[in-house]
């Protein structure tokens, strides 16, 4: 039988190690998403709005943060902020950071692309009933807007979840950097454990990540 390297999980704490950076990454995935989504639909709204200056501004934000790679975005905010600014940010807060900017713009394309997507008469038929546009945003437009978002937010989170791997860069202690601590910890007397800590780390954020997918997928056939 091949040795997979998986007695370092039993070995003191480790198990319990890994958790808690899973806990750790969860943390950092659903405080950015908890910011991103109200700051996304003012994002989006902000996207179709007819002000020329406000449209142009709000696509150069969208363009730079999606062409700006994740780990680039890290080590300006973690790294650049204290060397140009004298701050300490904690590694936690950089990541919340740079994971709620990342956020606002993939939602506020997902909220522009959502209003744009419903009907033009809703607009025509509340502008008859004598709202005003700001009224037509908030009982008519928004909640149809939500409604539609549900399921691309799920997917968003899950994405956010994954992509905290990157967070150990600026030395956060999430399961990634774990699972290499006990790696090294234990790679005299278990060679082979990379293969199975991070097998287990493949497990963990499958675990956490599935059930969120399995929902996305129920709210589109529900709300299609």
């Amino acid at each position: 039988m091949p040795d997979l390297g998986l007695e370092v999980l039993f070995k003191g704490k480790n198990m319990i190690r890994l958790l808690g950076g899973l806990w750790a990454a969860l943390k950092i995935s659903l405080i950015s998403v908890a910011l991103s989504i109200p700051l996304g639909i003012l994002l989006g709204i902000l996207m179709v709005r007819k002000e020329v200056v406000i449209r142009a501004v709000t696509r150069i934000y969208l363009e730079f943060i999606r062409i700006m790679p994740q780990l680039v975005l890290l080590f300006i905010v973690f790294f650049g902020s204290a060397r140009a600014f004298g701050s300490d940010i904690s590694g936690e807060l950089s990541s919340v950071i740079v994971f709620t900017l990342w956020g606002t713009a993939e939602m506020g394309d997902l909220v522009r692309g959502a209003i744009i997507s419903i009907p033009k008469h809703q607009y025509e038929s509340s502008a008859a009933l004598g709202l005003k546009n700001s009224q037509t945003y908030f009982y008519i437009i928004i909640p149809q807007t939500v409604r539609r978002l549900i399921p691309l937010s799920v997917n968003l989170i899950t994405r956010m979840i994954k992509t905290t791997s990157l967070v150990l860069m600026i030395g956060v202690v999430e399961v990634t950097k774990v699972a290499q601590q006990i790696i090294e910890a234990n790679r005299m007397t278990s060679p082979n454990a990379a293969f199975g800590v991070y097998l287990t780390v493949f497990l963990l954020y499958f675990i956490a990540c599935w059930p969120l997918s399995l929902l996305a997928r129920h709210l589109e056939r529900k709300w299609g």
